[in-house]
């Protein structure tokens, strides 16, 4: 259902759809916690889910995992979109499907598979339509996660991020900007790649998602943590000093005064105005 187009402070435009970045590994067998989340965030007997298994180097397997586990919530339709290359992007039947969906579900893998192949498509162009104008939900996973915002970290290894050159950034699908999305961050040890992208953009905010974690992005600024795990927010609004613009590829970063945040399943982050936001605002700001 379209619904009315809503302003914020600013004037403008809030999306009436919702973003649900989670950081891989979610569990698929067991209290399938995100997947429930992310269902449940439709208020429908019978939710239409597309999986979106662009990213995946093996995209049968990984759509049946995730056939399976939507099956296993209930109350769900579930199909999968194995597009891997830019014909199928543009595929008038697959773009029907995308129009009819609650659920857009991009699964893991690479994150520039999808950039690449979907990346100024017709499915793209709609899933932003729908997203900005009605209640749909578009949901991503590792990779897919990573892919939401405007801008996307693709590369970089975590044991040399705090060395200037070592991250590599480029544009993602655009559903939210000034903001970086980064998965599988506690396990993996990503912090310093994320911390290195806030310092070289202190206006943007960092999201480190963790494995079996999430967040739900409502209005396009308010932040509620899901999941089992832990989320790490980065912010660059009170920098005093970093020394990245003064020393060549391959030197050392220096940073005063990064801001970091944890919240953890109905904590939350508000992006617009930087404030922590404990469970009874989130209560008050979800329902």
């Amino acid at each position: 259902m379209v619904k009315q187009s809503r302003s914020s402070i600013s004037g403008q435009s809030l999306p009436n759809g919702l973003l649900v970045a989670v950081g891989g590994n979610e569990d698929k067998e067991h209290d399938l916690t995100i997947l429930k989340t992310i269902t449940s965030l439709i208020p429908k007997d019978l939710v239409k889910i597309e999986v979106i298994t662009t990213a995946s180097a093996v995209p049968v397997e990984i759509g049946q995992l995730y056939r399976n586990a939507f099956n296993k919530v209930g109350g769900n339709s579930v199909a999968l979109m194995g597009i891997s290359t830019r014909d199928q992007s543009f595929d008038p039947v697959l773009l029907q499907r995308v129009k009819a969906a609650d659920v857009i579900f991009f699964s893991g893998g690479d994150q520039l598979r999808i950039t690449s192949i979907l990346g100024g498509s017709p499915i793209i162009a709609e899933i932003t339509r729908r997203f900005k104008e009605e209640h749909c939900i578009i949901a991503g996973t590792s990779a897919g996660a990573s892919a939401l915002s405007e801008t996307m970290i693709y590369g970089g290894e975590s044991s040399e991020a705090l060395l200037k050159g070592t991250v590599n950034i480029t544009g993602g699908i655009g559903l939210i900007d000034r903001v970086v999305i980064d998965t599988h961050f506690i396990k993996r040890g990503r912090i310093s790649r994320l911390m290195q992208m806030i310092c070289m953009n202190p206006g943007f905010t960092g999201i480190g998602l963790g494995e079996d974690s999430g967040v739900v992005i409502k209005d396009g600024h308010l932040i509620r943590a899901i999941g089992n795990g832990l989320v790490v927010i980065l912010e660059g609004q009170h920098l005093k000093y970093t020394n990245v613009t003064d020393i060549e590829n391959g030197g050392a970063i220096a940073i005063e005064n990064l801001t970091l945040h944890t919240i953890v399943h109905n904590h939350g982050y508000d992006l617009r105005e930087r404030t922590y936001l404990k469970p009874p605002e989130i209560k008050n700001l979800f329902n």
